[in-house]
């Protein structure tokens, strides 16, 4: 009983204010909760009025990201062509031969995502190949059934020109 005796004895020592709260005062579990959360709540503000801590720091990122997100203004063609092109497919083939390959709408045509690209990305497309991809029969236990049907389209630039798709 010797080592028991010690760990009963022995309390953490608490260097930090919000520590010495945390310290467990009694064995009732409920107590120890409220005083957390209590502590919780109360928030520290700097002379600046700004939050301490993370919380503060998270509010003060969301702010800038939304500023920035609402100093840009798409444009009604650049809102079509987010529209049209529906992601990126990103492909060792592609990038070794220098295309950029989106799944698009399925009604769309050729013309259509040639207008979205430069739309989106400045620059027109050299040719744009469009192919219809059959989706796939897939089995979930013991029923069958088949993906979505959907279009893949090829977009080809003239030779030394790039286009950086994953910026907005």
């Amino acid at each position: 009983m010797g080592i028991l005796d010690k760990i009963k004895k022995s309390k953490p020592q608490a260097t930090d204010e919000k520590q010495k709260d945390a310290v467990v005062k009694s064995d009732d579990k409920k107590e120890v909760e409220k005083d957390v959360v209590a502590k919780d709540k109360k928030v520290d503000t700097d002379k600046s009025g700004e939050k301490k801590g993370l919380l503060g720091k998270l509010k003060k990122d969301t702010k800038d990201d939304s500023a920035k997100v609402s100093s840009k203004k798409l444009t009604a063609a650049q809102v079509q062509a987010i529209k049209i092109l529906l992601q990126p497919i990103v492909t060792e083939k592609s990038t070794m031969t220098g295309t950029y390959t989106f799944k698009v709408k399925y009604d769309t045509s050729r013309n259509e995502v040639k207008k979205a690209f430069s739309a989106m990305y400045g620059k027109t497309p050299r040719k744009v190949n469009v192919m219809n991809v059959r989706g796939k029969k897939v089995t979930f236990g013991r029923i069958e059934g088949k993906r979505a049907n959907w279009k893949k389209a090829v977009v080809y630039l003239k030779k030394g020109e790039t286009v950086d798709i994953f910026v907005d």
